[in-house]
């Protein structure tokens, strides 16, 4: 590895070592992004060196600081992926403005709470989000900068070229390590999203992890599908490369753009949720693609299953890694595993019931694992441990784990707890909300939600450990183990998801089958109620964390209303509007002279296009929390209007802890 990149200063913040980065190789290609369409389709890209950008940081963050943005300013940043959002993060890092991120995909009701609880000072975004500002009057009420990326309308304050354009001020203050550096909000997939508070001083763990973790040098070229994972890009001395995707719908990447990217800039790295390397791998499966200038893989954001590792393997070099790690919004990252460990040994573990392995813990991160406990816990207590290959919960402490969250005293009670250590210094540990354990060789093996647990009268169940025997099974795509009934006393169900294709036959044999999986292994005998589900609603941010809070829901309604009976029953229901559209079809045949049979025929018509088109919005939020896309959404809402989106599980869920997973 470069010594050039392993010298860069990492005990400065983040806007010093991209200075430092600058001066060292200004020429090179800092961030290479779409950049519109060629004729054909074909994605044109833009590129931005490293003095560029650093030219472009120093005069925002001169433009920002004459415009009232200065230290401690809470900044709300609502810029698409692009080279202005790195531009103006760096900017704020460098004047100790605090940067308030929150995932648009989260919908504008929670994204609208996130913001009303930072009480924000200024707001940078581009016009449509003015608009929701403007709107939201009591959202932002505290805002007294605005900062309009493009055409400013009617909302007055500045815009970020006019500041752009303005002179460099070489003399501004800079931040010290123990300021706050961002405050990035949890996605809010499993519960309330929280403002996690990052210091200036956590930059210099996390590049020095991310650089022994991803072995780079030089030379290096990532493809950035995740933002946050741009920022360590830079900080790295890394090319960035933005994959021409929404980051909030990874699932929906288009394989072949992707494919397009990684060859033609000779990527190196890649970051990306199992969803997305999932639709990956397939595509380049089947067009025999291989990436022999990719070297490092890595994917998080929720436990990724065997056959995606597998399968991604297959298109790699044999000199590529290929790491599953684990991280959380409040400390990333957190471990790592490469993938032969994982096909030659811990997928089997997993299939009889092991849990899922995530890896040793990264260097400079300490874990360990205590008592399941719903209760908050002020103070260690070493009876707080249990024993090697005992399931707990997931505590970490260490210099990249985040102190606590913003203005949300509730939250810090519930995840962190005081250690008091022999030297008299105070070590925070976090509590992840993660069950797993430690095993004899130091691996850490993640077994599930704390708060998604199944207690039943024998006992609890942890999800992941017994979702692992049934998702060995060659027609499961995915399955979820939810409780119904009140805690203590819960009845297990496992929830399925299949592979396509598989019938009414094939269901009733796969059923059998997986009750002998049951039985065949501890973690899971006694389970034995199935229930297949269309597509499990998923998380925002990476497509892959399940919604077990809204499979729970679903599965008690399912239980109640008789299962297999409903199931029929709602066939027979979803006839009536397939039989109106073959009338609307019958239309031209229909004779002239039968004014009754027109008369119908308008009628069947307004039923089956208006009002069907009118469910809409109502079916769009429940079709994206099951899983559906929205065009999938507005497809089967047109073709069997509300027999089919009234089946799905409601849109929102019940307020619980957010889910760090993998990241």
């Amino acid at each position: 590895m470069s010594p050039t990149v392993l010298s860069v200063g990492l005990e400065e913040g983040p806007a010093g070592i991209l200075e430092r980065n600058a001066r060292t190789f200004p020429a090179k290609a800092a961030i290479i992004h779409p950049d519109g369409h060629q004729a054909g389709g074909a994605v044109r890209y833009g590129e931005l060196t490293y003095g560029e950008l650093q030219d472009r940081v120093e005069r925002l963050a001169a433009g920002f600081h004459r415009a009232g943005i200065t230290r401690g300013t809470r900044t709300i940043l609502m810029t698409p992926p692009g080279p202005d959002l790195f531009a103006i993060a760096f900017a704020l890092f460098r004047i100790g403005a605090i940067p308030v991120v929150v995932d648009p995909g989260m919908g504008v009701k929670r994204m609208l709470h996130c913001y009303r609880t930072v009480g924000a000072e200024a707001f940078i975004g581009p016009p449509i989000a003015h608009v929701v500002r403007v709107l939201g009057r009591r959202t932002f009420r505290g805002v007294r900068t605005r900062i309009t990326l493009g055409r400013r309308w009617f909302w007055g304050g500045e815009t970020l070229e006019r500041l752009g354009d303005g002179p460099r001020a070489e003399d501004l203050p800079r931040p010290s390590g123990d300021d706050l550096l961002m405050i990035a909000f949890t996605t809010g997939s499993t519960g309330p999203a929280k403002g996690v508070k990052y210091t200036q001083r956590m930059t210099a763990p996390m590049v020095r992890q991310m650089l022994a973790l991803h072995d780079r040098d030089r030379d290096a070229v990532s493809l950035v599908t995740l933002p946050v994972y741009g920022i360590l890009d830079l900080l790295c001395g890394s090319t960035l490369v933005l994959a021409p995707l929404s980051p909030a719908k990874v699932a929906n990447a288009r394989p072949e753009l992707l494919t397009e990217a990684l060859t033609r800039f000779k990527v190196t790295s890649m970051i990306a949720s199992p969803a997305l390397l999932r639709v990956l791998g397939r595509y380049l499966t089947q067009h025999r693609t291989t990436l022999p200038e990719l070297r490092f893989v890595a994917s998080g954001g929720a436990p990724v299953p065997p056959d995606v590792v597998d399968t991604v393997r297959g298109v790699l070099s044999e000199k590529a890694e290929l790491h599953v790690t684990y991280g959380a919004t409040e400390a990333l990252p957190i471990s790592s595993i490469e993938s032969a460990e994982v096909l030659l040994e811990t997928a089997a573990l997993s299939a009889s019931g092991a849990g899922t392995c995530v890896g040793r813990p990264l260097e400079g991160v300490t874990a360990r694992i205590i008592q399941v406990s719903d209760a908050p816990l002020a103070r260690w207590d070493p009876e707080l441990a249990v024993p090697e290959g005992e399931v707990g919960e997931i505590v970490l402490a260490g210099e990249s784990v985040s102190p606590g969250y913003y203005a949300d005293p509730v939250a810090d009670a519930q995840h962190k707890i005081r250690e008091e250590t022999g030297d008299g210094t105070t070590r925070l540990w976090h509590r992840t909300g993660d069950l797993g354990y430690l095993d004899a060789s130091g691996r850490l093996w993640f077994c599930g939600r704390r708060t998604q647990r199944v207690r039943t009268a024998d006992g609890d169940l942890y999800t992941v450990q017994c979702e692992g025997v049934f998702n060995a099974h060659p027609a499961v795509r995915r399955t979820a183990l939810v409780g119904v009934g009140e805690p203590a006393a819960q009845r297990p169900v496992v929830c399925v998801e299949t592979e396509p294709g598989a019938g009414d036959v094939e269901w009733r044999q796969l059923v059998s089958e997986l009750r002998h999986l049951a039985a065949g292994q501890p973690v899971t005998q006694g389970l034995g109620e199935f229930l297949r589900h269309p597509a499990f609603p998923v998380d925002i941010r990476h497509n892959a964390k399940i919604g077990r809070e809204q499979l729970a829901r679903w599965a008690t309604r399912r239980l109640a209303s008789g299962g297999a009976a409903a199931t029929r029953r709602v066939r027979a229901l979803r006839a009536i509007p397939l039989l109106g559209w073959a009338y609307v079809a019958a239309g031209p045949a229909l004779p002239a002279d039968q004014p009754v049979l027109r008369a119908l025929w308008w009628v069947d018509v307004f039923l089956s296009v208006v009002v069907h088109a009118a469910q809409i919005p109502r079916a769009l939020p429940r079709g994206r929390a099951a899983g559906y896309s929205g065009a999938a959404t507005v497809g089967l809402t047109m073709l069997y209007g509300a027999t089919w989106w009234r089946t799905l599980p409601p849109a929102t869920a019940p307020v619980r802890h957010e889910s760090p997973g993998a990241s």
